[in-house]
Formats: structure tokens, C-alpha cells, sequence
């Protein structure tokens, strides 16, 4: 069982990804990948082609992958946290706890609220 990559869309603050890589997790950005500007659904495509679990604050993400299942296409899972929800801290510390209880194929065409 793989572990989740965790990628981050524009949404996020690159501090939560920091704060992952620190912790151990595979974790990267959209700003490190040079993916700023693609489209919801296309930061999925790449996030799922890099077997990679996307983290956002974007609820656009939740409809595209629930089109995604009824459509039968596979994703490498979703985890959504209300921008105002949770504090960086708070995010770095529940997605390092995701990452320690669930893998990578836990993940597939899931959707998690943080």
C-alpha cells in the first residue's frame, strides 16, 4: 500500500505544503510544478497522473470529481477544507494524521473534508 502524495491547487498557501515536507509527507504545489493558471479540471488530471491526492479549498473540485465517477473516470482523490475552516497549523496537522490512517489506494475516486 502507497502512501498519499498530497498536491495542492492555487488555493492553498505553499506554507502547508512546506509544513508537509517537513513532516515527511510527499507533498507538493501547483506554483512547484509550474501548474499555475491550468484549469480545476486539469490540475486533476495532473494531480491523478502523478498518483497524487490534490488537498484544495476550491468546492469546484468536489462537482468535477463527482462527474468523474458517474462517468467512470478515476481520480486519485480529493480532499476539501473550507478556506476559513482551519488555520495552516490545523491543515498541516489533520492531512499529516490522513496521510498516517489512510494509502494512496484508500484514496481512489475518494472525496475527504477536512
Amino acid at each position: 500500500m502507497g502512501e498519499i502524495k498530497i498536491y495542492t491547487d492555487e488555493s492553498v498557501d505553499v506554507a502547508i505544503v512546506q509544513g508537509l515536507q517537513r513532516r515527511g509527507v510527499e507533498a507538493f504545489s501547483a506554483r512547484d510544478r509550474d501548474k499555475l493558471g491550468l484549469t480545476d479540471e486539469e490540475q486533476l488530471i495532473f494531480a491523478s497522473k502523478g498518483k497524487a491526492t490534490i488537498f484544495t479549498h476550491d468546492t469546484d473540485f468536489l462537482q468535477i470529481a463527482a462527474q468523474w465517477n458517474d462517468q467512470g473516470r478515476t481520480h486519485c482523490g480529493v480532499i476539501y477544507c473550507h478556506q476559513n475552516a482551519h488555520g495552516i497549523g490545523d491543515c498541516i496537522r489533520n492531512l499529516k494524521i490522513l496521510v498516517t490512517v489512510l494509502t494512496q489506494e484508500d484514496m481512489i475516486d475518494h472525496i475527504e473534508f477536512l
